[in-house]
């Protein structure tokens, strides 16, 4: 998890913004999509929901 730049665990799918904005991350292992948002010094992360509820998931690409 740690490792170098060709281990990394999570990619950045979407990014909007500057010193407000979100992005879209997806947990490389289990497909998870997080969304962050930050505005200045705060911000938070939590998983992104479909419109039923559910934990948007993306097909996890074995490399």
């Amino acid at each position: 998890m740690f490792g170098g730049k060709d281990k990394e665990r999570f990619h950045v799918t979407y990014k909007e913004g500057g010193m407000s904005g979100f992005k879209i991350i997806v947990d490389k292992e289990t497909g998870v999509n997080y969304l962050c948002s930050w505005d200045g010094y705060s911000g938070g992360i939590t998983p992104l929901l479909n419109s039923d509820g559910s934990v948007v998931v993306s097909s996890v690409v074995k490399e």
